[in-house]
């Protein structure tokens, strides 16, 4: 099957399940596994991703208030591409290319392909979203051992988390200027991996809150999980903003447990390695009950 992926997380699940070399082409952010960004990128951004948080969201909110689109899609060479299969999303369209934009390329398609949007909210939804792509695919069985052994992994790391002896509060900011904190699966895997998430809200979007509404969280433990960052330029983004004098009380500033993670990896991106992002969580949370392991070059304490 020809498939196209414009969607991380979509390119991860397809390669998980061995359709690598069915994957044709995919968005600029594909970068996992490695091979994926070898491949033809069918996606430009508007906005400068190297820029300072401050002046992306000024860019996206500049974008979206002429109720453009952030991204475009390469329409020539998805045509010469001559996909059977699209793997897109309806979740954020601020992380990858809305309906309307491919829409919008396919529109002069003289056979339209199959478009599968994956719009997860929550970890079992992720799950069933990799079930879908191998139903679509003929990739059924491999799809269901996966989401399995994924639904397995994070159950287990719930059952010993279950024994820890206090369930720290869990600050989990997605973006640093301005604040806003992680949403959707996040307060999920938190929970899972033994903690409470203090301000974020499961299933629901991602949303800005205030520094007083930091301040008053009383969160034991924060994670910076900007979203597509790595957890150096997420330190590093923390280094050069630093946390505003009133979060000085914060059990989380008063002990050290700050923690910059690599969000595209294990937190941004609804796709297989959620599972090992819980593992991380755990770590982080109870370092008495959860070793780093192959983890431990994917966070920093700031």
């Amino acid at each position: 099957m020809r498939i196209c992926s414009l969607l991380p997380s979509a390119t991860e699940i397809a390669y998980a399940i061995g359709l690598g070399d069915s994957v044709l082409g995919v968005s600029h952010e594909c970068d996992f596994p490695a091979d994926a960004a070898t491949k033809p990128s069918l996606l430009r951004t508007r906005i400068d991703p190297h820029a300072p948080p401050a002046e992306i969201d000024r860019q996206v909110g500049e974008i979206i208030a002429r109720g453009e689109s952030i991204y475009a899609v390469d329409a020539e060479l998805l045509r010469s591409l001559a996909p059977e299969l699209i793997l897109t999303q309806d979740l954020c369209h601020v992380c990858a290319a809305s309906p309307d934009d491919l829409a919008t390329a396919l529109a002069r398609f003289p056979q339209q392909p199959q478009v599968l949007s994956l719009t997860p909210r929550s970890l079992g939804e992720v799950w069933n979203d990799i079930r879908r792509v191998g139903a679509a695919t003929g990739r059924q069985n491999e799809a269901d051992a996966l989401a399995a052994a994924l639904a397995r992994q994070v159950a287990s790391i719930a059952a010993t988390a279950a024994g820890a002896r206090s369930r720290p509060r869990v600050l989990c900011l997605e973006w640093l200027d301005p604040y806003y904190v992680g949403g959707h699966w996040i307060p999920e895997m938190v929970s899972r991996a033994g903690g409470e998430d203090v301000l974020g809200r499961l299933r629901e979007p991602s949303f800005k809150v205030t520094t007083e509404q930091i301040a008053e969280s009383r969160a034991d433990v924060i994670i910076v999980m900007p979203c597509g960052y790595n957890s150096a330029r997420a330190a590093e983004e923390c280094y050069v903003s630093r946390f505003p004098e009133s979060w000085n009380q914060l059990p989380a500033m008063r002990e050290g447990r700050i923690f910059a993670v690599d969000a595209n990896a294990y937190f941004s991106r609804p796709g297989p390695r959620l599972a090992d992002g819980v593992a991380l969580l755990a770590h982080l949370l109870h370092p008495d009950l959860f070793v780093a392991g192959a983890l431990a070059d994917r966070f920093r304490r700031l």
